[in-house]
């Protein structure tokens, strides 16, 4: 067990979260991104698999065959795609729903912050779409929140991380909030 190590790395990772969601303007989603990791079901998994260079989610499902803390997790933070995931109406199979851009917006962040913790002093920017390429064809989601998804990271990979946080701000969240108001 190494619990001081993995709550160390959840609670940097949710600094940077925190820090990418506020230079966007998701302050609210900045402070309470992630919080169910400090939760019995998911800190005491995390601290068990603890490896310090991948998911702890990943051990125990190598472990067991699946992974308890990843299914408690992912039902409690809309900024996962198998949050968004439903019962379609028109037969009895799981589809993927449109996700609302501000949880598309903080998914792209965690996944910087992610490959910041992961791959520490040799992250890249093209790190996270990197990451996002070698699993996409296995990612049940929505084909809009696929194509914005894909947008953000490659222009992140492109462009740089600034240029592409001033992006989101003032065009991907900037027309959310004009559509919300309506």
């Amino acid at each position: 067990m190494k619990p001081f190590r993995h709550f160390k790395t959840i609670t940097y990772h949710r600094i940077i979260v925190m820090k990418s969601c506020f230079a966007v303007g998701l302050y609210w989603q900045g402070l309470v991104h992630d919080l169910s990791k400090y939760s019995l079901a998911e800190f005491r998994i995390g601290a068990k698999y603890y490896q310090g260079d991948r998911s702890p989610n990943n051990a125990e499902r190598e472990d067991i065959g699946y992974s308890s803390a990843w299914l408690h997790h992912k039902g409690r933070n809309k900024h996962h795609f198998e949050y968004w995931l439903d019962y379609s109406t028109r037969s009895a199979e799981m589809v993927p729903v449109r996700i609302p851009n501000r949880y598309v917006v903080e998914m792209f962040l965690d996944r910087i912050a992610a490959s910041k913790i992961y791959n520490k002093e040799a992250y890249s920017d093209k790190d996270p779409y990197f990451y996002y390429q070698g699993g996409k064809d296995s990612v049940p989601i929505h084909l809009e929140t696929k194509a914005l998804l894909e947008e953000i990271l490659q222009m992140l990979a492109e462009k740089g991380e600034k240029e592409t946080f001033r992006y989101i701000k003032n065009n991907i969240l900037e027309e959310t909030n004009k559509n919300d108001r309506q």
